[in-house]
């Protein structure tokens, strides 16, 4: 490895970037066995750096994942934001019972734009998204998923732009559907739609004369978005690798389109 990409890696891996963070814990961890050993993957011109922490990361025994200190066995520390899994889990809970807490979900739809637009990155992406933290539980830790490769076509811009403008229209149908209640020319229905089309009854979550109905109306619509895109993650993490959904997101997509052409603007 030349002094430049030795420079260079040493650069990130003490810096404060969100993806090498978790690498950076996971060097810590090793015991002194464990660098040696893996530091001999480091040959001149045969392996990148991110090769490197790949291989280190995929060899490494369930010892390493533990630190010793003053006698004590103790677990890497996690932040906050690890356990935002929960959320998601909450949040289709708080659904069930009652539709207006769907209105909840324009969380997850203004942060990533905010952080796209405002700082350039895709920091609630890698680190606060609790759809794609479920299905990492689901798959990686329930053992839910089959850990096979991600269709190239999955990942390729064509399908995920493609979805991206079935997604944004779909979107616009339902604040369509929204606007008719709103003006008296459509009633409210009280179902929830799974992947556009099949209608499921659910009633029970709203009581009439609560609110507007446009709101209901609203609330239908948008929970209907965010199960059905769920569904398709939990279906796609199964057959193939726990966050394959990540790799096609809408909003993942969007806030990456927002991200290149303000850092083109920033050159």
């Amino acid at each position: 490895m030349g002094a430049k990409n030795t420079n260079d890696f040493k650069k990130n891996f003490t810096g404060n970037s969100g993806k090498m963070r978790s690498m950076r814990s996971l060097y810590k961890t090793m015991s002194a066995k464990c660098h040696f050993r893996y530091k001999r993957l480091l040959c001149p011109g045969r392996h990148s750096n991110l090769c490197w922490l790949r291989k280190m990361y995929r060899n490494m025994s369930c010892k390493c994942n533990y630190i010793k200190r003053e006698g004590k066995t103790m677990k890497t520390k996690k932040n906050w934001y690890d356990f935002l899994w929960i959320w998601a889990i909450i949040y289709f809970a708080l659904g069930f019972f009652n539709i207006l807490f769907a209105w909840l979900g324009l969380i997850d739809f203004m942060i990533p734009l905010f952080f796209s637009i405002f700082a350039g990155n895709k920091f609630f992406c890698n680190n606060l998204c609790g759809r794609g933290q479920l299905l990492n539980q689901l798959g990686s830790n329930c053992h839910l998923s089959r850990n096979k490769p991600t269709p190239k076509w999955m990942t390729s811009k064509v399908f995920r732009y493609a979805f991206l403008i079935f997604f944004l229209t779909m979107f616009a149908n339902m604040i369509f559907q929204t606007y008719l209640t709103a003006s008296n020319a459509k009633s409210l229905s009280q179902v929830v739609k799974l992947f556009w089309t099949f209608k499921i009854p659910w009633h029970w979550a709203y009581s009439q004369n609560l609110v507007s109905p446009w709101i209901a109306q609203f609330s239908y619509g948008f929970y209907s978005l965010m199960l059905t895109s769920t569904i398709i993650g939990i279906i796609v993490m199964i057959l193939y690798k726990p966050r394959s959904w990540c790799t096609f997101c809408p909003m993942g997509t969007m806030t990456q389109t927002i991200c290149k052409i303000k850092n083109r603007k920033a050159e």
